[in-house]
């Protein structure tokens, strides 16, 4: 049986999907989130299969949502259900975590077939969805490269260490620190400590 988590702030819209998801055999609604943070909440007690994630409600949207759940460790997979389709949306759900993006206007056999595929460990996106993400990653800029030595020093920095701290830990001279900070703030193209640690964060590199 597929454990299924509902999240959307609009009753009607739950009531739907409840419909439509419990008249299969084999998946079951366990629950229903009017907002991010239930959801979060409900995902942590219940250790669903499947949350189907509306992006925009209230108290956060649903990108946060699915960020927590990841760094939660939450073995649930999180699959977008919503009426927006743009490029910023789509990106920003595929790199927090989502498993897929679907359209709120998909029949109701798509969308059980894509919570047994999503179940199943595969990623499932509305095929206007789909061909949109490959645009953006075709023109996105390439991420940029940081080397071994370079990404230790910024690891160090997200930690809270000091150039002088950072020298200690790595055996090499506080200004080697700077030279190395230096380059790595012209490659990630920010000018402090701060915006380095998120920019690097923002592309996987720590």
């Amino acid at each position: 049986m597929i454990r299924v988590i509902l999240a959307d702030d609009h009753p009607v819209v739950r009531e739907g999907l409840s419909a439509m998801l419990g008249a299969e055999a084999d998946i079951q609604v366990v629950a229903e989130a009017s907002n991010g943070p239930q959801a979060e909440a409900l995902a942590a007690e219940l250790r669903p299969d499947i949350v189907l994630m509306d992006l925009r409600m209230p108290r956060g949207n649903g990108v946060d949502s699915i960020e927590r759940m990841v760094a939660a460790g939450l073995s649930c997979r999180v699959i977008v259900l919503t009426t927006y389709e743009s490029d910023g949306d789509i990106l920003r759900a595929v790199e927090a975590g989502a498993a897929g993006y679907l359209l709120k206007d998909l029949a109701r056999g798509e969308l059980a077939d894509a919570v047994r595929a999503a179940a199943r460990g595969e990623t499932v996106l509305a095929p206007s969805v789909a061909s949109r993400l490959v645009d953006q990653l075709r023109t996105r800029p390439e991420r940029p490269r940081l080397s071994d030595r370079e990404t230790a020093v910024l690891q160090l920095v997200a930690e809270g260490c000091t150039n002088a701290e950072i020298g200690r830990r790595l055996y090499i001279g506080e200004s080697t620190v700077k030279t190395y900070l230096l380059r790595v703030f012209g490659k990630l193209g920010v000018d402090d400590r701060t915006a380095a640690v998120t920019t690097a964060m923002r592309h996987g590199l720590l």
